[in-house]
């Protein structure tokens, strides 16, 4: 059986060639707070127990990939106020705002200095 509790926190590794670039990004452009360091992982604080690791792929257990196959998804209470920000941060491949009906959500995407696409999205209806 597995134990009772459950984790601390949740920590999503991507792996990066260029980890100075990366790290910068998510700290200066997405103003996440860098709360464990590392050296070769840097770990940044999503929401609650929820973080994303950015790993050197030099030293890390996996090998950077070119074609990502990873989305991050951040919910957040307002999306328009972030796409308003999102549009003068000079982001690479920032879609449009849309909204999914079928799913609830009002979105937008974009990508990170190594291509990993990030989503910001708010729910449009109660328990979406």
């Amino acid at each position: 059986m597995r134990p009772p509790s459950l984790p601390d926190l949740a920590i999503t590794f991507l792996y990066y060639r260029d980890l100075a670039g990366a790290e910068a990004f998510y700290r200066d452009v997405l103003g996440l707070p860098l709360v464990i360091d590392q050296g070769f992982a840097k770990i940044f604080r999503l929401a609650g127990g929820a973080h994303v690791g950015l790993v050197d792929e030099a030293r890390g257990m996996n090998d950077w990939q070119e074609a990502k196959c990873v989305q991050l998804c951040l919910r957040v209470p307002d999306v328009d106020a972030w796409y308003d920000w999102a549009q003068g941060a000079g982001l690479a491949d920032l879609s449009r705002l849309f909204e999914n009906e079928a799913i609830g959500i009002r979105a937008f995407v974009f990508r990170d200095p190594e291509g990993c696409q990030i989503e910001v999205q708010s729910a449009t209806r109660p328990g979406a």
